[in-house]
């Protein structure tokens, strides 16, 4: 936390006595094993750090020697109890964090000890099984406090009376807590502009009305529904988190705010102003019955008006995914003409338009995946649908084709995931008794276009030159078993550009596929594949990520290093393939390349008479199986030979010395001559 701090000189880390690390004005001694605060530190400490340690007691004399102590930290000791004349030396105090401790067994004290840090700004007691009558107690004299974390205590009703002095408080922290009522409980906090509540119990928010508050996290609660106060007052809220509830309607919200981002994921919202068979529900209002104590409260409201008068012209992300929403309301989205990111993705959209007045012009993300999509409708002749448009994801509904030219005045489009989609890139071949070819998706000429999804489409044979005009850099083909049928001409205009490229389970075989082309290829995944040998074209490739996963290779080649692809290659996935233990040089080779990473090196197994083995422990007499059975035919069948010559010389040598005599005697009696003298 210190080293940026001071004048930027550079400084050094030094050791106290008692084992504490020092650096200008910092002491660390988390961890320390300390039950108590060392007495050796420098006087003019300013900040302390006591973390995960085992003080029980921070006693009056404590921090006595540390006049100028500024910031305190004993977060994860065993904390009981501190003394009320603790900070008496110490009243210049700005932070103090007392996390994860035990201070719910003697609060009454520490409250008296607190109560003397007039300049304290931040206090952080999380963790302290706190009850909302105990925090009201520790904190009843910090007026001066400006953050207040009470997170993971066991809070669970909040009223008027446990904030009550806390004038200046800027951010409260009441995450993970059992709060299932708030009563007023922030009404007097003004100058409030941060509170969470996230994590808590709470079934709904009714008549909102803090005005100052900017940021209100209340995710991951129970809440069916939120209502803000009826009023013309200006809301400074920016930031509304109500994901992860139990929201039945689109949130009532402030008819004047300065909100930003709206985040309602994982709700079970839905629009109702029409239902599937027509019927109208436009002017129906909805009765909201709420009970309190005696008394009981009928508010009524018609929530479609309430949408349409919210001004919603500041907003910026609209995060309405894994919901129930089947439509979009008439003019939902022209409310909102500063949109730049749009999640509806998880919900049950049938249609979707692009036109609507033209209110999605600022509009930058647009995610519309796992729906039940099956047309996506735009005015023919549009010229400004989605002009600021980068990332557009529709992976995972019913498409079977785009509206022609919808990309056409897409201006900066990048990203398009069309995955798990039933559609097909033009150009398509006309079908023989058709009048029209079948219907397909066009990308050719969307030069901004760089990453293209896709996976699981049921491709087939793609025409000529589908992504002609394109500078595709990401592309990924797999889970389409058709796709790569004959070789990779149809991606020859991605030669230059193709910068990954995922064929995963395309039903690749050891057909003649050349790769070669492809210089600018930096990762390539090839698994899920029927490979017997390894592509002799992806050599010459300079790769840094290679997936060969799930195929049949037997062995990879043994100069694999000595290729560009070898001293390139930085990670290579090899598990699931039925390599043979007795041709393992090649492994053993990529073993001693020290800036290769085989992240799946402990799941990759050979095979040994009917027995799967890892490569890295093979036993020893499979090692020398091994090496006979690899060994040189020539050499060995010369060894095996060798004896038998040497037997059959040494037979003709001995039968000729028992003979000699008489072979040469036959030999001087047939061919001897007499002599003349």
């Amino acid at each position: 936390l210190a080293v940026g701090w001071g004048s930027g000189a550079v400084t050094a880390w030094a050791t106290s006595p008692g084992g504490c690390e020092l650096v200008q004005s910092t002491a660390d001694c988390t961890g320390r094993w300390l039950s108590s605060v060392p007495g050796n530190l420098r006087g003019d400490t300013e900040e302390l750090l006591l973390d995960d340690n085992t003080i029980q007691v921070l006693g009056n004399a404590s921090l006595l020697l540390y006049h100028q102590l500024r910031r305190l930290s004993l977060t994860k000791n065993r904390l009981e109890l501190i003394e009320p004349g603790a900070f008496l030396s110490s009243q210049g105090l700005h932070v103090l964090s007392l996390a994860d401790n035990l201070l719910f067994t003697n609060y009454s004290l520490t409250a008296a000890a607190l109560s003397a840090l007039p300049a304290l700004r931040i206090l952080d007691l999380a963790g302290n099984r706190l009850t909302e009558d105990m925090v009201s107690i520790l904190v009843w004299n910090l007026s001066s406090l400006e953050s207040l974390s009470v997170a993971r205590n066991v809070i669970m009703r909040l009223d008027s009376s446990v904030f009550t002095n806390l004038t200046q408080l800027l951010e409260l922290n009441l995450e993970k807590n059992y709060i299932f009522e708030i009563d007023q409980a922030f009404e007097g906090l003004q100058r409030l502009q941060r509170l969470n509540v996230a994590y808590n119990y709470l079934p709904c928010v009714v008549e909102f009305g803090l005005t100052q508050l900017r940021v209100l996290n209340v995710s991951n609660n129970i809440i069916e529904w939120f209502l803000a106060l009826e009023s013309d007052d200006h809301f400074e809220l920016e930031v509304l988190d109500l994901s992860h509830n139990r929201l039945l309607f689109f949130p009532v919200l402030p008819r004047q705010s300065k909100l930003h981002s709206l985040l309602l994921k994982d709700n079970e919202m839905s629009f109702y102003q029409r239902l599937p068979n027509g019927t109208s529900l436009a002017d129906v209002t909805v009765q909201f019955l709420l009970i309190d104590g005696n008394s009981t409260n009928i508010t009524t409201v018609s929530l479609w008006d309430e949408i349409c008068h919210s001004n919603l012209s500041s907003l910026r992300l609209l995060d309405m995914s894994q919901n129930q929403v089947w439509y979009l309301p008439e003019g939902f989205l022209a409310q909102m003409p500063s949109l730049t990111h749009l999640k509806l993705n998880h919900n049950c959209l049938e249609m979707f338009h692009l036109s609507e007045g033209d209110p999605l012009s600022m509009l930058t993300e647009l995610d519309l995946s796992q729906n039940r999509l099956v047309e996506l409708g735009a005015e023919v002749g549009a010229r400004d649908v989605l002009p600021n448009l980068q990332l557009f994801n529709l992976s995972t509904n019913r498409l079977r084709a785009l509206p022609p030219g919808v990309f056409t005045y897409t201006r900066k489009i990048a990203t398009v995931d069309l995955s798990h989609n039933r559609v097909n890139l033009c150009p398509q071949p006309a079908v023989a008794g058709e009048a029209e070819s079948p219907p397909c998706v066009d990308i050719r000429g969307v030069e901004t276009l760089t990453h293209l999804s896709l996976a699981g489409c049921g491709l087939r044979g793609l025409g000529s030159h589908p992504f002609q005009g394109t500078s595709l850099m990401h592309l990924d083909l797999s889970d389409n078993h058709q796709a790569l049928s004959g070789d990779l001409e149809w991606l020859q205009d991605l030669a230059l550009t193709l910068q990954v490229l995922s064929l995963r389970n395309t039903s690749l075989s050891s057909t003649a596929v050349d790769f070669s082309a492809f210089n600018s290829l930096v990762r390539l995944d090839l698994s899920g594949n029927s490979l017997t040998v390894f592509p002799t074209s992806l050599g010459v490739l300079k790769l840094r990520s290679l997936d060969l996963r799930d195929n049949c290779l037997p062995a990879l080649p043994l100069d694999i290093v000595q290729t560009p692809l070898g001293k390139s290659l930085r990670e290579v996935y090899l598990s699931r393939n039925p390599y043979n233990c007795c041709t393992l040089g090649w492994w053993d080779t990529l073993q001693q390349v020290k800036a290769l990473h085989v992240p799946d090196g402990q799941e990759v197994t050979c095979s040994y008479a009917s027995r799967t083995l890892r490569p890295r422990a093979l036993p020893e007499p499979i090692l020398r199986s091994c090496r006979w059975q690899t060994a040189d035919l020539a050499l060995l069948y010369l060894v095996l030979a060798l004896p038998t010559c040497l037997t059959v010389l040494v037979a003709f040598a001995v039968i000729f010395l028992m003979l000699k005599q008489k072979l040469l005697k036959m030999v001087k009696s047939r061919c001897g001559m007499s002599s003349p003298y």
